[in-house]
Order: structure tokens, then sequence, then C-alpha cells
């Protein structure tokens, strides 16, 4: 039986500041990309939690390796896993992005959008949905296939992973990166 330690090194935003400034840190964010689309921290690359497991270690064991998400919580997890799998030098960003924009440090990415893409998906599903019952139930039946569809849309990206209307909100002038 392994045993692993559940509280991992932690870092803060300003060593992370710093150690960015110098070069010296490979970052990695564990989010999903629409997350990262959203806002990340310049120079982060992007490993999705769910993918953590097929990263492979430096070619340095010098190599400081810091992860990071929305929070921590997920980084707390990658941190987990890499360190199971042998991984050296491994920070977690504590607080995360969160605590990195109270900070004040610069971020990537439309951090002007109002709300994350997950966020403005389930906003906007959910009113089609209340929507097309209302409807359906004052106005005309029909109105119900409105809640049908976007039912059907939210099951296929369930299982696609693929989400047409996130896409679609990722058009919006406020969720496009400054400068596109």
């Amino acid at each position: 039986m392994i045993t692993t330690t559940t509280e991992s090194p932690l870092i803060s935003a300003a060593e992370l500041h710093n150690a960015l400034q110098q070069r010296q840190v490979l970052l990695i964010d564990v989010r999903e990309p629409n997350e990262y689309n959203n806002a990340h921290i310049p120079g982060a690359l992007l490993c999705p939690l769910a993918n953590v497991q097929e990263l492979e270690p430096p070619c340095s064991s010098d190599t400081r390796v810091v992860l990071y998400c929305e929070s921590g919580r997920r980084s707390q997890m990658a941190y987990e896993i890499l360190a199971r799998r042998g991984f050296q030098n491994l920070k977690n960003l504590e607080g995360g992005i969160q605590r990195w924009k109270q900070m004040g440090y610069a971020v990537r990415g439309a951090a002007n959008a109002p709300l994350s893409i997950m966020r403005q998906v389930q906003i906007t599903a959910g009113s089609l949905i209340l929507t097309g019952v209302i409807l359906g139930f004052t106005v005309n039946a029909g109105f119900f296939f409105l809640s049908g569809f976007v039912g059907l849309g939210m099951l296929f990206a369930g299982l696609s992973g693929r989400c047409l209307l996130a896409q679609l909100l990722m058009r919006l002038p406020f969720n496009r990166p400054k400068g596109k």
C-alpha cells in the first residue's frame, strides 16, 4: 500500500511571481480549457486534471513544477497524482488563481468576462429550459421542444466533451481575449 502525504508544499503568489520573473519554474494550470481561456497566469501550460497522469517529469530534477487551479483543490489532487509518480520539486499555488488575482498579479485571457464560461452555459441553458416550460404551459405545448432541445444539447456536451453552447458563448465580445 502506497501512503502519500495529503498536504502539499505550498507556494505563495508572491513566491511564484518572483520565481516566474527569474524563469525558475514550470507552471501548469490543471483547470479545464474554457477556464484557462477565461484567465490564466502568463507562461502557464494547460494540462487539465483529467490528463495529469499523462505528464512526463521534466528532464532536470532541479526544475520546480508549480500546479494551480481556481482555488487550490484540483491542483492539490494533481499534486498527489504526480507525487505518487515520482515527480520532484512539486509545489501547489496557495489559493490558486483567485489568490494570484487578489494579489494584483497579471493574468491573460478574457479576464474581463463577467462570469466563467461554464456559469454562462448553466445560466443560458437553465433560462432556455425554464422559458420552454413556461411557454409550453401558457402559450403552446410546442415550446416544450425548446426545453428538450437544450436538454439534448447538454446530454451531447456531457457525452462528447464538446459543448456547442460554450463555443457559441466564447464568441461574445466580453469572452474574447483582449486584443482579438
